[in-house]
C-alpha cells in the first residue's frame, strides 16, 4: 500500500535553487515520486510512497526549511503509486493569484471545520464558493456551492468583484491552499465575514462521517486515482485520453465512449487523425497487457 501526503507551508524561503537540487536528491534517493513546489512564499506539494519513506521526507523539510507543523497536510492510501515519477518545480507563487502571503495577513484568515462548517454553509445567508476548476466541480461539490467557472485560478479576483461585501463568504477546495489567498483578496476588497474550509474538502472527507456530510459526489485529485471518496477511499473516476478530462461511469456508458480514445465530452471535437493515433496507442498498450509487460502509457494501476 502506498502513502500519499499532501501539504502546504507558507514560509519564506531563500536560496530556491540550491533547495530544488537537495530535495531532487532526496526523493530520488528516498524512492519518493509526486511533486513538490518551491516558492519565496513557502511550499506546496503531494508526493507518495512507502510510509517510512514518506515520514523521513516530512522530517526532512520540517528541517531544512526549519518550521514545526505544516498549515495543512491531509494522508490517504493508494493500491499502486500515483504518481510516475518526483518532480521540484520553482514557481513564483506556491499558487498563482498575483498576491503575496506573509504570516500577518494569513493569521486574519478563519477557518471552519466539521460540524461548524456543516452550519455555515447550510445557513440560506451564507454564499458558497467552490474555488476549484469546472471539471473539479462537476465531479463533486458542497451541496448549495456555486462555482465560479474559471479556467485559470488567476482569474479569480475577477470572479471576486461581482459579491457583495455584506454577505458571508464560504470558501473550499481541495487542500486549502487555494483558499488561503482567495480569503486574503476578499479581506483586502473590504470582505467582512470570510471563511474557509479547515485543510480542505480532503480532511473534511477524511474526518466527517458520510451520513453527517454535506458533500455530494466525489472529490477530483490531481494524480492517478482520479477522485476520491469519503474516508479518501479510491473513487469511480478514470480519465479521458482524449481530453484528459474526468470519465465518470455514466460517460461510460455512451457510444461515444471508447476507452483509451475518446469521452462524450471530446468525441465530436477529436479529428479523424487523432482518434486512428489514440486507437493505436491503446491497441499497444492491450497487446503489452496480454504480454504481460508494461507499455509507456499504461497507467500503473
Amino acid at each position: 500500500m502506498i502513502t500519499v501526503f499532501g501539504f502546504y507551508k507558507f514560509k519564506k524561503i531563500e536560496s530556491l535553487k540550491k533547495y530544488k537540487l537537495f530535495l531532487q536528491r532526496e526523493i530520488f534517493k528516498n524512492n519518493i515520486r509526486g511533486t513538490i513546489i518551491l516558492s519565496s512564499e513557502g511550499l506546496n506539494g503531494t508526493v507518495a510512497g512507502n510510509k517510512k519513506d514518506i515520514i523521513k521526507i516530512t522530517k526532512i523539510l520540517k528541517k531544512e526549511f526549519k518550521f514545526k507543523n505544516f498549515d495543512s497536510k491531509n494522508i490517504s492510501k493508494s493500491h499502486f503509486q500515483p504518481f510516475h515519477k518526483g518532480k521540484i518545480k520553482i514557481k513564483k507563487e506556491v499558487v498563482p493569484l498575483g498576491l503575496k502571503i506573509n504570516h500577518k495577513n494569513k493569521k486574519l484568515n478563519k477557518y471552519v471545520s466539521g460540524k461548524s462548517w456543516n452550519k455555515l454553509i447550510s445557513n440560506k445567508e451564507t454564499l458558497v464558493i467552490d474555488v476549484r476548476k469546472p471539471f473539479e466541480y462537476n465531479v463533486g461539490s458542497f451541496k448549495n456551492a456555486i462555482n465560479p467557472k474559471i479556467q485559470n485560478f488567476r482569474d479569480f479576483p475577477k470572479y471576486l468583484k461581482k459579491i457583495k461585501k455584506t454577505k458571508p463568504v464560504a470558501m473550499f477546495c481541495t487542500g486549502g491552499i487555494r483558499c488561503e489567498k482567495a480569503s486574503i483578496f476578499l479581506k483586502k476588497k473590504g470582505f467582512k465575514n470570510v471563511f474557509q474550509l479547515k485543510g480542505g474538502i480532503l480532511n473534511y472527507l477524511d474526518k466527517t462521517q458520510k451520513k453527517d456530510s454535506l458533500w455530494r459526489g466525489e472529490c477530483y485529485v490531481f494524480d492517478n486515482r482520479i477522485s476520491l471518496k469519503h474516508k479518501l477511499k479510491h473513487g469511480s473516476y478514470s480519465m479521458c485520453s482524449g481530453c484528459r478530462t474526468p470519465v465518470s461511469i455514466k460517460d461510460k456508458r455512451s457510444n461515444k465512449y471508447e476507452e483509451g480514445v475518446s469521452c462524450p465530452r471530446c468525441y465530436d471535437t477529436l479529428t479523424n487523425t487523432q482518434k486512428s493515433r489514440f486507437r493505436m496507442r491503446q491497441s499497444q498498450i492491450n497487446l503489452a497487457k496480454k504480454a504481460g509487460k508494461k507499455h509507456k502509457f499504461e497507467k500503473e494501476f
